[in-house]
C-alpha cells in the first residue's frame, strides 16, 4: 500500500524508454517544423532565392521598360497598339520595341516584358515625361 501512494513522484523511467522518447520528440518537431513551422531545407532555400532574384530583375527592368515607353515620341500611339494586341502578342510587342533593353546587359531578363506590360496596361494615360535631373548634391 505504501508504493500505491507515492504515484508518479518516484516513477523512475528506464534507459531504453527515455532513448525512445527523445527519438520521437525529436522526430516530431522535426515533423512540425518542416510542415508548420516555415523551416526549409537548403535545397528549397536555393530555389527561393533564386527566384527572388530573377523577380527583382524583372521588376526593375519592368520599371525602366516603362520610363523608355513613355519617353518614346510616339508613346500614346504605342499605348493604343498595345493595349489592342491579344495577351500574348503584347510580351512580343515589348521586346521588339526595345524598351526591354538595358545597355551592358546582352541577355534579357526572364519576366521583365511581361511585368513590363502589366504595368503600362494598367495606365489609363500615359504621364507626361519630367525632364528632372537627379543629382548628388
Amino acid at each position: 500500500m505504501q508504493n500505491e501512494e507515492k504515484g508518479w513522484s518516484h516513477y523512475r523511467p528506464t534507459k531504453t524508454l527515455w532513448a525512445w522518447s527523445i527519438v520521437g520528440a525529436s522526430a516530431l518537431t522535426m515533423i512540425l517544423g518542416f510542415t508548420w513551422g516555415g523551416w526549409v531545407t537548403s535545397g528549397r532555400a536555393d530555389v527561393m532565392r533564386g527566384m527572388a532574384v530573377r523577380d527583382a530583375k524583372a521588376e526593375l527592368v519592368a520599371g525602366v521598360c516603362v520610363h523608355n515607353f513613355i519617353r518614346a515620341s510616339d508613346a500614346e500611339q504605342n499605348l493604343k497598339t498595345l493595349q489592342a494586341k491579344s495577351s500574348w502578342q503584347r510580351n512580343d510587342f515589348i521586346k521588339e520595341g526595345g524598351w526591354t533593353t538595358i545597355a551592358g546587359v546582352d541577355d534579357a531578363v526572364t519576366n521583365a516584358a511581361a511585368a513590363c506590360v502589366d504595368q503600362l496596361v494598367k495606365m489609363k494615360e500615359l504621364p507626361q515625361p519630367s525632364n528632372d535631373v537627379v543629382t548628388d548634391s
